[in-house]
């Protein structure tokens, strides 16, 4: 068990410094694109809050890769297919069953979805900023351009 805590948590922190690196570039480029529009269009918002969810998504593929390179090292699974497979369904929180980590392992398979499920609400509070951030725009344009 120990040892498992041993393996995983690391794995868990780089993912954790992964999503931090990306949150921070993404809503970095994000603040300075519309800082950028002089009137922001429903296109340019649509435009910008995709490549938003998409860099965030990218990210989380990017982790679920991390732990499946992990789990072949360990010869959980044969083919990176599978442990991709897996570990998309762990990290989501899925747990489908259909494969599972050999008993020894499990406990690596409860760290995966405990870091899978932090970077999703990671994800999501990068995703719930940026649209706070238009909503806020949009007001302010309602005000400026209602009459009082």
């Amino acid at each position: 068990m120990l040892l498992n805590l041993i393996i995983g948590l690391p794995i868990a922190i780089l993912c954790l410094l992964l999503q931090a690196v990306l949150i921070a570039l993404c809503l970095r480029r994000y603040v300075d694109y519309r800082q950028n529009l002089t009137q922001p269009t429903p296109g340019s918002t649509i435009l910008i809050l995709s490549l938003v969810m998409l860099l965030m998504l990218f990210g989380n593929f990017l982790q679920m890769a991390v732990w499946a390179l992990l789990f072949v090292t360990l010869g959980e699974f044969e083919t990176f297919a599978q442990a991709l497979y897996f570990s998309g369904v762990t990290f989501a929180t899925l747990g489908y069953g259909d494969l599972v980590l050999s008993a020894p392992r499990q406990l690596l398979s409860a760290v995966e979805a405990a870091n899978g499920i932090l970077m999703f609400g990671l994800s999501t509070a990068a995703m719930t900023a940026a649209l706070g951030d238009v909503l806020k725009q949009y007001a302010q344009q309602l005000r400026a351009t209602s009459p009082n």
